[in-house]
């Protein structure tokens, strides 16, 4: 494809992130003064001087958990926790629930989720027809994906989730050009078209998200004439980065400052790396800053083959909050990661927890030089920060995977 949705997605890459510095610090100082939740975690800090991302990397990181708790604890007074910077009324068309509960507000500006780029890149185009299959009730998908289709000037149809005979009858008869919704859902829909004799010819296209799109679904839908893209948005970010005809990656979105940081803290990982990736919107009506979606991706390097030169990211690779208990006690990504930093001459590290359920090991595996009472050194401040013993053991420098896992839990529980 070699048409693009704006001119943005071809921007001198220097340029864009001038652009997207410049307005770092605005949208910032907005989100401290719009919202008493960031007023509260960006207390004391002079918002306006954070214009590069090395001061961003100093802000705290805000995650799902810390969301809900907030939310959870100013339910009576505000059910957005302080987070959202516009009320009820003409500014903020619906609210939503994910589970949890976590509510998120819908703002009324155009586009409010960024996903019409998106369906851009993944064929659609104003005057056709949308087959909507995420859902329309609770949770924001079904009006995530039917935002950025009106933006496009397609028409849509919102079938939702479930009652899958009607939904196919509406297919064969309204003559749809694409589909959105979930890949297992559209699996499904296509089956029972062919056990059905029920022939699809206008559907040549889907924009898919909500769960893994591998390969091989792909492939099965590519050899039923259906060209799926994928894209990776959430209900606290709108889109995050979208799948290209080039499928190298996930390109991400304009509108998104990325950062990858090692999970459990809220420290960049070098480009390449498996991190968790953590989120700064420019959306004035849900200003989020260092949102960290628990998701584990990783920075490709160069650019999109299609022209785009945004960064790239892998795509979905796993969950970040790998915590878990030991011996009766939590031990945390976070606990690790601040031993790491007293031993900066440690390249990776990775605590493995193994044996059988209440014979509990851990052993720090390490990619280090072989230095004198380094282990000694390093099994006490586990021990000071876990308060569980630790063997430490040296690997190979390479050796430890890059999956962004930092706690391996590998235990039997049979």
């Amino acid at each position: 494809m070699s048409d693009f949705y704006d001119k943005l997605e071809v921007r001198d890459p220097a340029e864009r992130e001038t652009d997207l510095l410049a307005a770092l610090p605005k949208q910032l100082v907005h989100a401290q003064t719009a919202t008493p939740a960031f007023a509260e975690i960006l207390s004391g800090i002079d918002c306006a001087a954070i214009n590069s991302r090395e001061a961003l990397a100093r802000l705290p990181v805000t995650r799902k958990s810390q969301l809900l708790e907030r939310q959870k604890a100013l339910r009576a007074s505000d059910p957005f926790g302080g987070f959202s910077a516009t009320v009820r009324g003409p500014s903020m068309l619906r609210v939503f629930a994910s589970p949890g509960t976590i509510y998120e507000p819908e703002g009324a500006s155009r586009d409010y989720w960024r996903t019409a780029r998106a369906l851009h890149a993944a064929g659609f185009r104003g005057g056709e027809l949308v087959h909507n299959s995420f859902s329309y009730h609770l949770t924001p998908a079904g009006s995530i994906l039917e935002s950025g289709a009106h933006a496009l000037g397609c028409t849509v149809f919102p079938g939702g989730t479930g009652q899958t005979e009607q939904q196919l009858e509406a297919m064969a008869e309204l003559k749809p050009d694409g589909y959105v919704g979930t890949p297992s859902f559209l699996r499904i829909l296509l089956e029972k078209a062919a056990a059905a004799n029920v022939t699809l010819p206008s559907l040549t296209k889907a924009l898919l998200s909500g769960e893994a799109f591998p390969p091989s679904l792909r492939d099965w839908l590519a050899a039923r004439g259906v060209i799926g893209m994928q894209c990776y948005a959430t209900a606290d970010l709108g889109l995050i980065a979208y799948e290209t005809s080039a499928r190298e990656g996930l390109v991400l979105d304009e509108g998104v400052l990325l950062e990858i940081v090692r999970p459990g803290t809220g420290d960049p990982v070098p480009e390449g790396e498996v991190g968790e990736v953590v989120v700064t919107t420019f959306n004035r009506d849900y200003p989020l800053v260092r949102f960290g979606t628990g998701d584990l991706s990783a920075v490709l390097p160069g650019h999109c083959p299609t022209g785009r030169t945004n960064t790239r990211i892998k795509g979905w690779l796993g969950r970040a909050d790998q915590t878990t208990k030991v011996r009766g006690m939590f031990v945390h990504p976070g606990q690790v990661a601040t031993v790491l930093k007293r031993f900066p001459e440690v390249a990776r590290a990775r605590l493995v927890i193994e044996g059988e359920m209440a014979d509990d090991r851990m052993t720090l595996k390490i990619e280090a030089p072989v230095i004198a009472d380094l282990t000694e050194r390093m099994a006490e401040s586990m021990r000071d920060a876990t308060k569980l013993r630790c063997a430490i053991e040296h690997v190979a420098v390479g050796s430890l995977p890059n999956d962004g896992k930092v706690i391996e839990d590998a235990r039997s529980y049979k």
